[in-house]
């Protein structure tokens, strides 16, 4: 009943944000004389806030044409090269780019929002290096014969996915995880050590990954340890109503995720509404567009499966696993100490409010037989979580200490 309450809410908001939209078209309307007075422009704003924040959003385009480098505009490449149910593989090249350039996996979030959430990451590292990044696929499209995706399937996609890049280039790749899936990444990447795999990384990079939350929790951290898994299995689980492609499955909604995540900062999302509302109502587009841009994003969600959901509250966030030394994959035992021959980054933000400062930079201690010229840890000033991997601290400080480290480290 959730999900189909949820959308028959969309039907209704999508209805009223069309109306809305139309509303303020019309009160800006230069035939309109109403435009022309004090309250036109103050209604058609109000209105235009409302459209935007109402509309029924889909999967954003990357929209990644080109690239400046060396003051040159470079055009950029996409292509979708390795095509999984519950996952693609998506290739980003410049025109340009020397041949011995490093290959770089990024391992995206599968947490309740689209791949394209990393662009402004893969947009400044395809100015160095080729990248491929996991595009995961939203639960709700993929048809129930296609079976499940839980943990152990996702790290066995993120070796495929590395074996895959091998092949292709035959050298070692680097790879990069994102916030979530710096666990999976952690854990594949030792698979990979442990089994001398020659398509293991040369080198890791995790930024903001809940390694081990017990280091300075945050409200995330707490909400999943203070219910049981029951509870969430019994709470948060919906089924995908019948008109999806994925009918029938059971998965977390992404919109119940970004309802968690806009409630932890409610005031600051109602504030960056009401300047975007100031910002329309002064004629201020290119300000306002930069507020539509990002929430455009922001709220594009997807949903996960029940089995992976779940088993990631489990291991990662209430069992500790990864820390613990008892994480498995298919019944086998990750044993962290035969990572030996893949360096390790750990980046974190200093304002980090999803993980906590130490959550990430735990991954290193956890390398027993890693040698310490092997592993690096950098800690971002005055950045938040988005901070780390989109924004001008991004692309100026923390995207140079990647390329520094997987120069240092190339395979």
């Amino acid at each position: 009943m959730l999900y189909h309450a949820y959308e028959l809410q969309r039907s209704w908001l999508s209805s009223a944000s069309a109306m809305a939209s139309i509303g303020a078209e019309m009160l800006t309307n230069p035939a309109n004389p109403f435009g022309y007075t004090g309250l036109g422009p103050m209604a058609a704003s109000a209105l235009e806030v409302f459209a935007h924040a109402a509309a029924p959003r889909g999967k954003p385009a990357w929209n990644i044409d080109s690239v400046d480098v060396g003051g040159k505009t470079e055009a950029v490449e996409e292509a979708t090269v390795v095509n999984k149910p519950f996952g693609d593989l998506k290739r980003f090249r410049r025109e340009g780019l020397p041949e011995d350039a490093p290959r770089l996996l990024i391992v995206a979030p599968m947490s309740g929002h689209y791949a394209t959430l990393l662009r402004g990451t893969v947009w400044r590292m395809v100015e160095s290096c080729e990248v491929y990044i996991t595009d995961w696929a939203d639960a709700k499209t993929v048809p129930l014969h296609e079976g499940a995706f839980d943990l152990d399937d996702y790290i066995d996609y993120i070796i495929e996915f590395a074996q895959f890049i091998h092949e292709a280039a035959g050298k070692r790749t680097h790879m990069m995880a994102v916030c979530q899936p710096s666990v999976p990444a952690f854990a594949a990447t030792a698979l990979m050590n442990l089994h001398k795999d020659p398509a293991r990384p040369a080198s890791l990079t995790m930024m903001g990954g809940p390694i081990d939350t017990r280091c300075s929790p945050t409200t995330v951290n707490d909400l999943a340890m203070e219910r049981p898994i029951e509870w969430f299995r019994q709470t948060v689980i919906a089924t995908v109503p019948m008109q999806h492609r994925g009918a029938g499955r059971r998965v977390y909604p992404g919109f119940l995720q970004l309802a968690g995540f806009m409630s932890m900062n409610l005031g600051s999302h109602i504030l960056s509404h009401y300047e975007m509302f100031k910002h329309l109502t002064a004629g201020d587009d290119d300000s306002a567009q930069l507020t539509k841009d990002f929430y455009d994003e922001y709220r594009s969600v997807c949903d996960m499966t029940a089995e992976f959901y779940l088993q990631t509250v489990e291991e990662v966030f209430q069992k500790h696993s990864i820390p613990n030394g008892t994480f498995e994959h298919k019944g086998e035992v990750v044993d962290l100490g035969k990572l030996t021959d893949t360096a390790l980054l750990a980046i974190e933000g200093e304002r980090d409010d999803i993980s906590g400062l130490g959550q990430t930079k735990a991954a290193l201690d956890l390398a027993t037989n890693l040698k310490a010229a092997d592993k690096r840890y950098y800690m971002a000033e005055g950045a938040g979580h988005y901070g780390i991997f989109n924004g001008s601290k991004w692309r100026g400080s923390i995207a140079p200490v990647v390329e520094e480290f997987m120069a240092a480290h190339g395979g």
